[in-house]
């Protein structure tokens, strides 16, 4: 097979793995109802499944950058979709249900070194545009995800048949990784160019950083911040909005549901677009208009003028963080510099989990002792912070670069 064939089969597998990675994340809301029912669980023991699997979420992603040293990113791959595999069946198996959580830490572990690993290897690897795109697919993973949770209880009247069909779909995934581990390595260098790439290889070993001098690089740790405070725009948005047209604002359930479904649907097409647009224009570039765009909208949630207008800001805030994260995943190395990346990467995915569960919860405590109109206000301190720390590590890493020069 020639190079240019195993690009594009490479390419194709990278989409696969990005729309599984998506599949398990729509499956539980839909399949919740049923699992407590059959267990005999009460309404809110769901936040003790979701603590499990956040929790190895981040502790994966964190040490991404170790693992893809130490065994290479399609080995972590094959072992990540086998663990989310394992996970997702042993959810159908248990007896008890204090084994799901335990079997969530597992599913969280996987997920999470799927995510970062494969962000990792893209931005290393291949342009912005398929970033982008990648991002996407994810998107179709969990719309994907609820469509066959749903079929499954609808047809065959059990949750846990959609978690077989999911799970035995991971561990297809975990072999075709693993019978394919020749396509993740770059090809090898002939004759005059041996020495060319020995030397290469040499200096990239000497480039490469460990964790702990990351840990303390500020534009590494100012990265990772800008991650924390994306998803939490992203979800605060997300979680809060319904409630704040239906409880605070009199829209109806109806039309804010609507609304609300056009703000996640949007992520998708969003950054279809945004793939092409990374032919264009510089990643960071893309990240930063697009944050002060965010600005924007949300500033006509705030103001609150009319519903209508409520609405319209909600819909561009939705088409405008759309191409962020991945825009930043992109331009992780024009941050923090070739040798600090594959450690932020990893790091900064696991920020984004954080950033996700705590501060949509901040907004909800500052809700309930204040109005459910601060939230708007809250968004508006996140996109200004976020743009000012973006700004900050424009400068540092402008400056690094003289210094270098």
């Amino acid at each position: 097979m020639d190079q240019k064939k195993k690009k594009y089969l490479l390419i194709a597998l990278i989409y696969v793995a990005f729309i599984s990675l998506g599949l398990p994340d729509g499956l539980l809301g839909v399949a919740w109802p049923e699992m407590r029912d059959s267990f005999s669980l009460p309404l809110d023991a769901l936040g003790i499944i979701l603590i499990g699997s956040t929790t190895g979420y981040l502790l994966s992603s964190f040490f991404n950058g170790f693992f893809m040293r130490k065994i290479g990113v399609a080995v972590l791959l094959a072992l990540s979709c086998l663990a989310t595999a394992l996970a997702l069946i042993g959810y159908t198996l248990v007896p008890v249900w204090w084994l799901l959580p335990l079997l969530a830490v597992l599913a969280g572990l996987g997920a999470g070194a799927i995510d970062a690993g494969l962000n990792t290897y893209v931005e290393k690897n291949f342009n912005e545009g398929l970033m982008q795109w990648l991002h996407a697919s994810f998107g179709v993973g969990v719309t994907i995800g609820p469509i066959i949770m749903s079929s499954s209880i609808k047809y065959f009247d059990s949750w846990r048949v959609g978690y077989l069909i999911v799970g035995s779909a991971q561990i297809m995934l975990a072999l075709t990784f693993a019978l394919t581990l020749s396509l993740w390595q770059k090809p090898k260098k002939t004759s005059d160019a041996t020495d060319q790439s020995n030397k290469k290889i040499g200096k990239n070993k000497q480039q490469e950083i460990k964790m702990f001098e990351t840990l303390k690089y500020l534009p590494a740790l100012l990265s990772v911040l800008l991650f924390f405070i994306y998803t939490g725009i992203e979800l605060t948005l997300g979680h809060w909005t319904f409630t704040l047209f239906t409880e605070s604002r009199g829209i109806s359930t109806t039309a804010a549901g609507l609304w609300v479904s056009g703000y996640w649907g949007s992520f998708t097409v969003g950054r279809i677009l945004a793939g092409f647009l990374a032919y264009k224009f510089l990643s960071r570039k893309i990240a930063k208009n697009a944050a002060f765009l965010g600005l924007f909208g949300s500033a006509l949630i705030a103001i609150n003028l009319n519903n209508w207008l409520s609405l319209l800001g909600l819909a561009l805030t939705g088409i405008a963080i759309a191409p962020i994260f991945p825009a930043l995943i992109s331009s992780t190395s024009y941050r923090v510099g070739k040798g600090h990346t594959v450690n932020t990467i990893g790091m900064q995915i696991s920020a984004a989990g954080l950033g996700g569960a705590l501060l949509p919860g901040l907004a909800g405590v500052l809700a309930n002792n204040i109005s459910l109109e601060i939230i708007p206000v809250f968004i508006i301190i996140l996109f200004i912070t976020f743009l000012l720390i973006n700004n900050l590590i424009t400068k540092l890493s402008s400056q690094a670069a003289k210094n270098a020069a």
